[in-house]
C-alpha cells in the first residue's frame, strides 16, 4: 500500500492511477518487493510525504514508526525512528542507521530488515 502526505493531509494512493513516477517511488517500490515475510508483518507502506520532502517505507515497529528514507541524488539511505511525542530535547525523530548507494534493492531490503531484527524492532 502507498500513501502520500501533501499539506498535512494524508490519502491514500491507488496503485497505477495516483501513483507518483519518480524515481526515487519507483526505488521504494523495488526495494518494497524484496523485503522479506517480517518487515510486510509490520504493516510497511511506502510514504511518498512532500511536506517533509521524501519518499520512503514506513514500518509500524514494536517501539513505534521507523522510516526507511530513500535518497535523492548521491545522498544515502537512512533509517529514522518517528517518535510520537518529542523527546527532552525537542527532537521528533531518531537517525538509526545511515548507509550508501552502493546496493541494489535486495541488498537494501536485506540491510534494513536484518538491522530492525537485531535491534528488537520487529518481532
Amino acid at each position: 500500500m502507498e500513501i502520500q502526505i501533501s499539506n498535512g493531509i494524508v490519502r491514500r494512493v491507488r496503485g497505477g492511477t495516483d501513483a507518483p513516477m519518480s524515481g526515487t517511488a519507483i526505488q521504494a517500490r523495488r526495494i518494497a518487493n524484496f523485503l522479506p515475510l517480517v518487515c510486510q508483518r509490520a504493516d510497511a507502506k511506502i510514504v511518498h510525504n512532500s511536506d517533509a520532502k521524501f519518499t520512503g517505507i514506513r514500518f509500524e515497529t514494536k517501539v513505534g514508526p521507523v522510516v526507511l528514507e530513500i535518497p535523492v541524488s548521491d545522498g544515502s539511505y537512512r533509517l529514522v525512528h518517528e517518535l510520537i511525542e518529542p523527546d527532552a530535547t525537542g527532537r521528533t525523530e531518531v537517525e538509526l542507521r545511515r548507509f550508501p548507494q552502493i546496493y541494489k534493492p535486495q541488498g537494501v531490503a536485506l540491510v534494513t530488515a536484518e538491522f530492525l531484527r537485531s535491534r528488537g524492532f520487529l518481532g
